[in-house]
């Protein structure tokens, strides 16, 4: 637990000397004394000490300095410690002044020079003070602080992408906490570059990039080879799968994820038919645990970095990153999985981040508690989606092009759905129209048999519209169909130049010999979450037969 601090500032370095004195011996063993000799100098110090969550107690201050009396300092400081005891420190003349700064800064006392002798008058009034504040004092959370807008893109990056990793952290909204909003002008302009993310140790980054929080995080980001005998990127249920059976099978193994452990599964807020879990599983904790498993057996996951292309310098394949890194190994996984499909709606790239989620945006239920959302889609994936925000939110209502849920929803979801009073089902209609002033607050809606528009008036709204296979870092590497999906095994062509070995491509292999594809990436997968896992630990026993003929 951090100490809190007592600071005090007077710019007689004598008078100074005195006071640290005489407060470190009766409050050294409780509070952290910190001592200063000018304002300016106090106030990097309060900056600093607000950047690592470190508690203040009290401030203890001359009224004359050079440049900033001690009721200026106070309200500048004030901004960042609203609930921090103030005491000013004035000679005889000062009395008026310190009279005033009751009124003007809410000065709680002060004292006279000299101060002697100080168990007289000195400590039982800053006792009486430091008591009054400790009984109202919370621990500040001591982790990692994201401070950003509510409705700033970025800053929903930030979370959502230190939330699917695990990486505990403490939300404050600018717009809601004055004192956040003093701490990030000096460190990210006005109007500040969103969001600031603070560290324990002090160091704050602004506006960061996703590889930046991850590395910053302590998250792994670095291969720590230069050569490694299977790389996977993706990191979803079939690259999870073929990780844990790759290196629990001796394999020098890396994974590669952009995001998080889990891919598109791992956003999903309840999977209720995957086998052994009767009770169901969340995507981010079957993903986790599946990551937990992979690591134990050796593989290293490396985390934020997306794929920029692929090449073969036989008998090797290369993958460079987009930070311009280079991996190099002998079999290839392609194990990408699908990135959701945008919606075509006029004006919604503005609101996306800002009331417009594409998927569950399960870090965002908090803020949308007791109010209305809507739910784009009917497939699963929207119907996982309803019942989870239906547990925090006011009304969910469902919009669904659809005549019913039937069609594309397991009819263990869509039962579930119509048996909750607050989850309305709005179908055979597309959306055709947002609204808002810097984030979503209305949407439209037509029928498609009538044609008859209708408004709703919505706090966030969550998109399920498909998905498409990410493969476009592997583009005219290997053979892909007219959607995009890559072709493997008996699909592959055999003439055209396409496969050019004697042999026929093993299972999952793909048109280049030793790159492999595994999930819904791949042609003719059956996509679903516990296929793409028997796919991505079936892949293995083909690599195996490739290794050998390296």
């Amino acid at each position: 637990m951090i100490k809190p601090v007592i600071l005090t500032v007077d710019d007689d370095r004598e008078v100074l000397a005195a006071v640290e004195r005489d407060l470190k011996a009766h409050y050294r063993t409780r509070y952290r004394v910190v001592a200063a000799a000018s304002a300016g100098e106090a106030l990097d110090a309060v900056r600093e000490l607000k950047q690592r969550a470190a508690p203040i107690a009290l401030f203890l201050v001359d009224q004359r300095m050079p440049g900033m009396t001690g009721t200026q300092w106070l309200t500048e400081a004030r901004k960042l410690y609203p609930d921090a005891a103030r005491v000013l420190l004035t000679a005889y003349a000062d009395t008026d002044a310190a009279i005033s700064a009751i009124n003007d800064v809410g000065v709680h006392h002060y004292l006279m020079k000299p101060w002697d002798p100080p168990e007289q008058r000195l400590y039982p009034v800053l006792d009486d003070l430091i008591a009054e504040w400790s009984g109202r004092y919370r621990p500040e959370f001591e982790g990692i602080r994201i401070i950003g807008s509510r409705w700033s893109p970025q800053s929903y990056a930030a979370r959502e992408f230190l939330a699917r990793n695990q990486v505990p952290y403490k939300w404050i909204d600018l717009d809601l906490d004055p004192a956040s909003r003093a701490l990030v002008t000096p460190l990210a302009g006005d109007p500040p570059k969103l969001p600031v993310v603070l560290f324990p140790d002090g160091s704050s980054l602004v506006a960061p990039t996703t590889a930046e929080l991850a590395t910053k995080s302590g998250l792994h980001t670095a291969a720590t080879r230069p050569f490694y005998d299977v790389a996977i990127i993706g990191g979803g249920p079939a690259g999870l799968a073929n990780a844990v059976y790759a290196s629990s099978e001796g394999l020098r193994t890396i994974l590669i994820e952009q995001a998080a452990p889990g891919g598109q599964a791992g956003t999903s807020s309840l999977i209720e038919n995957y086998l052994g879990f009767p009770a169901g599983v969340t995507g981010a904790d079957l993903a986790q645990r599946a990551a937990s498993q992979a690591r134990r057996f050796g593989t290293e996951l490396l985390l934020g970095h997306s794929v920029k292309s692929v090449r073969r310098e036989d008998p090797y394949r290369i993958v460079q990153l987009t930070n311009g890194h280079e991996i190099s190994c002998h079999a290839l996984v392609i194990a990408t999985g699908m990135s959701v499909r945008t919606l075509d709606v006029p004006g919604i790239d503005a609101f996306i981040g800002a009331g417009a989620y594409y998927g569950a945006a399960m870090s965002e239920a908090a803020l949308y508690r007791d109010q209305d959302v809507g739910i784009v889609g009917g497939a699963n994936s929207a119907g996982q989606g309803a019942l989870f925000f239906s547990r925090y939110c006011r009304r969910v209502t469902m919009f669904v092009r659809a005549a019913a849920l039937g069609p594309t929803m397991s009819r263990y979801l869509a039962d579930r759905i119509q048996a909750l009073e607050n989850i309305r089902v709005v179908t055979r209609v597309e959306l055709t129209a947002v609204r808002g002033t810097g984030h979503l607050e209305q949407v439209s809606v037509r029928n498609s048999e009538t044609g008859e528009e209708t408004a709703h008036d919505l706090a966030a709204l969550f998109i399920f519209v498909g998905v498409s296979p990410r493969t476009e870092a592997f583009a005219g590497i290997v053979a892909m169909d007219e959607k995009g999906f890559v072709l493997t095994g008996a699909d592959v062509p055999r003439t055209g130049g396409v496969w050019t070995l004697q042999r026929d491509p093993l299972m999952f292999e793909t048109s280049v010999p030793g790159i492999f594809a595994a999930g819904d990436v791949r042609a003719n997968a059956n996509r679903r979450i516990a296929a793409a896992v028997g796919e991505g630990s079936a892949a293995i026993y083909s690599v195996h037969r490739y290794l050998q003929t390296v």
